[in-house]
């Protein structure tokens, strides 16, 4: 059942999502026409309403794929292809304290706060106040503003904590903030980063070579819809392909020598 300070999400009959926070005696309004808040609460979710014009709305509790996709933003943000991944890859949990560098609109730093959980806590680090206001209101959209810490730093000037258990990098020459990130992390912990041309893989790559990482892998996520029509079940014309490659790398300890010289991890797969 719905109550007041919810978040709940809407769709119409055209399949259009809108995600709102229930208030008492506030109005949702649209050119479907207007729906009170108030009319909502105590709802079940999955019931089908109906606004003043009698236009038809489904109410539903959002997800947090929903939450992702709508989010406000003012840049690229990391899409729920990628994040339900990085998030496995870097083994986030309840009282995990992450890294990450290019906070952006904050859409990696949200699915992070959801994951670590009230005791954990997630270390935000951009170059751009503008960019981290955005982020800090989204997560106060969701309650999980606590949950994160917030660096107005260069990633490449260091991080300011270290032993966490896990690191990702959003950055577009990641490759400099390697030394960084190394010192911060835990031997051995996850580290991630996104990028989007190949060439600046490339020069990652290079780096986590030099900078003493191992079990380098490189991927791309790519997510095809079906029709669903059970008579017409066929993919759809369109499909989600790429958005960024993802690269993901262990550091190994300090003074930790590989066999035969060789790199661990450099062909898997």
């Amino acid at each position: 059942m719905t109550r007041p300070g919810d978040l709940v999400l809407l769709i119409d009959s055209k399949n259009k999502p809108f995600i709102f926070r229930l208030e008492p005696g506030h109005e949702f309004q649209t050119h479907r026409g207007v729906v009170r808040h108030d009319d909502l609460a105590g709802l079940a979710w999955g019931s089908r309403i109906a606004s003043h014009l009698g236009q038809t709305f489904y109410l539903l509790q959002p997800t947090l794929h929903d939450l992702l996709l709508h989010l406000p933003r003012q840049s690229q943000i990391v899409f729920p292809k990628e994040l339900g991944y990085i998030l496995l890859r870097l083994s986030v949990g309840p009282g995990a304290r992450v890294i990450e560098a290019g906070t952006g609109s904050g859409a990696l730093t949200l699915a992070l706060a959801w994951m670590v959980g009230s005791e954990g806590r997630v270390y935000s680090y951009d170059r751009r106040a503008d960019m981290q206001d955005i982020a800090r209101r989204n997560l106060a959209r969701l309650g999980l503003e606590a949950r994160v810490v917030f660096h107005e730093r260069p990633a490449e000037d260091g991080f300011l904590e270290s032993d966490v258990d896990a690191l990702f990098l959003d950055l577009p020459d990641p490759q400099v903030a390697l030394p960084a990130a190394r010192q911060a992390l835990c031997p051995g912990s996850p580290f991630g980063a996104i990028l989007p041309t190949a060439n600046q893989v490339a020069a990652l790559l290079s780096g986590l070579e030099a900078g003493g990482f191992a079990f380098v892998e490189v991927c791309e996520i790519l997510l095809r819809f079906y029709k669903t029509v059970p008579q017409r079940l066929r993919p759809l014309d369109r499909m989600v392909a790429h958005t960024g490659y993802l690269v993901f790398a262990r550091p190994l300890a300090e003074g930790t020598g590989t066999p035969d010289g060789e790199w661990p991890g450099g062909d898997s797969v």
